[in-house]
């Protein structure tokens, strides 16, 4: 739980404001008129509402729809059950439009992740971009107080702090960035790359997951920006601009690892991983779980697969592969591709493949119940976490916290930002080497009980140690130390 480090900071600044691009809510429309709000159970949810419930502390976000209705009540009735305060802000379909699924996830989405000929680098983005930016500043101007610490979430909002500081409000205010941070020569390519720097040097505090990405930032800032000043010789480096001190540190995001594993050990879990067991004849589970994007390697994992089977033949009748793939941005033209290649070579594979009996590739395309998705992570005997690039993963983790036998084998890309944590102990491979990951399959298949069982332990040591409290513990500790309300 939240202890000495969130004590501290409360003592420090009267209230946390949470700004990120969606509420920890959602919104659905019934079909009477009416709407339904039913509050998120994600990891960043679950740590910080210990804090916010504490000092009656606020979150500021866009609620998920486009409607012109007044939320205010429905929210409010929400804050009360929360015990802390939501705040909406309303964005119009163009809004939507340009500045989620276009600047966000057409632009900053793929750059971020090194696919710079994935971007669509509309300039009627940039002008949206700024502007809800600019919204959101207004919003945490009129809900927060000079003695408030408000703490920005993610590539969607990179410019609060400057519009913030541009109208001459000043606040306590951090940064935590959850994907990676380009290299130097991806980062160029962005036409507004000098804006999207400066504006992430307005904050007292910047985040990364990764040292890789701490450092990538520091080389693009150095090398792009003049009239810089850096001092690295402390756990965060400082960059002096304009006679101000940002600290940009590193804080590797996780899970609540406790409530992963009790909730694992429930009766109705175990009832289901004993039936997908029985339905899966108990053969080898090789399990992979994503949401759709181009960035988590689905469709060179399949390729590593079928490259297993077709030269380790005593995979085949004895292992099964399951492939979960959550429905993610399909307005976008470039998830439509990749879903159809995935498609594609399930059903290659499941062609050249199948017996009587025995359907070497399960896809699923939907989003799973907590318990289901418990009950998969259970049933498999090697978890394929693969992305080509990740910020974390925190699927590898929950995987591991849920993995509650200790019997599990992680096989994990040597690209995601948990490696750094979990690589000494699971099968590191590069995705991009289809026959290495297949020797990887391989090796798992095969190793013996007792390789399993220290393996999981050291794993799942590492995430309870290190879990989403450790985090935000870090996080506004060395907020508390950076920036100091006037």
């Amino acid at each position: 739980m939240l202890t000495e480090p969130g004590h501290a900071r409360a003592g420090l600044y009267h209230q946390l404001a949470i700004v990120s691009n969606r509420l920890p809510v959602t919104l659905t429309e019934e079909d009477s008129g009416e709407w339904k709000v039913t509050a998120g159970a994600g990891g960043l949810v679950t740590a910080l509402y210990p804090i916010l419930r504490k000092n009656r502390g606020l979150w500021i976000g866009w609620p998920g729809v486009t409607t012109d209705g007044n939320l205010d009540e429905l929210l409010a009735a929400t804050s009360s059950e929360l015990g802390f305060e939501l705040k909406s802000l309303q964005l119009t379909s163009k809004e939507f439009k340009d500045y989620y699924l276009g600047f966000s996830n057409e632009i900053l989405w793929p750059l971020l992740h090194g696919f710079p000929s994935r971007c669509n680098f509309d300039p009627s983005y940039w002008a949206t971009y700024q502007s809800v930016n600019r919204k959101f500043a207004r919003i945490v101007a009129a809900n927060t107080a000079t003695d408030d610490f408000v703490w920005v979430q993610d590539y969607h909002l990179i410019l609060v702090a400057e519009a913030l500081r541009k109208t001459g409000i000043e606040r306590g205010i951090g940064f935590f960035l959850h994907t990676p941070f380009p290299s130097l020569d991806t980062c160029i390519r962005l036409p507004w790359h000098s804006q999207i720097l400066r504006g992430l040097l307005q904050y007292d505090l910047v985040g990364f997951q990764t040292i890789r990405d701490r450092n990538n930032f520091l080389h693009c800032v150095k090398t792009l920006l003049k009239g810089l000043n850096f001092d690295a010789r402390k756990r965060t480096s400082t960059v002096t601009i304009e006679g101000r001190e940002v600290e940009v540190g590193v804080f590797p995001i996780s899970i609540d690892y406790n409530e992963f594993a009790s909730e694992a050990a429930d009766e109705k879990v175990t009832k289901h991983v004993n039936l997908l067991k029985q339905a899966l004849s108990n053969r080898k589970v090789i399990l992979g779980v994503e949401r759709l994007d181009y960035s988590k390697g689905i469709p060179e994992r399949l390729k590593a697969f079928r490259n297993a089977l077709s030269r380790f033949p005593d995979l085949i009748g004895n292992v099964t592969y399951i492939q979960i793939v959550v429905p993610s941005r399909a307005e976008i033209p470039e998830y439509r591709n990749v879903k159809s290649e995935i498609q594609q070579l399930v059903s290659e594979i499941n062609g050249k493949y199948t017996q009587p009996g025995w359907v070497p590739v399960h896809y699923m395309f939907r989003s799973l119940k907590r318990s289901e998705l418990l009950a998969y992570y259970q049933a498999a005997d090697i978890a394929l976490i693969t992305p080509l690039i990740d910020g974390m993963n925190l699927v590898a983790k929950e995987y591991c916290a849920a993995n509650i036998s200790g019997k599990g084998v992680l096989i994990l890309s040597r690209f995601a930002g948990t490696a750094y944590q979990l690589g000494k102990y699971s099968l590191l491979v590069n995705p991009y080497d289809i026959e290495g990951v297949a020797d990887a399959i391989y090796r798992a298949y095969t190793m013996d009980e007792d390789e399993r069982r220290l393996r999981m332990l050291r794993l799942r040591k590492s995430i309870k140690n290190n879990d989403i409290f450790w985090w935000a513990n870090a996080f506004l500790t060395a907020s508390a130390k950076t920036s100091s309300p006037s």
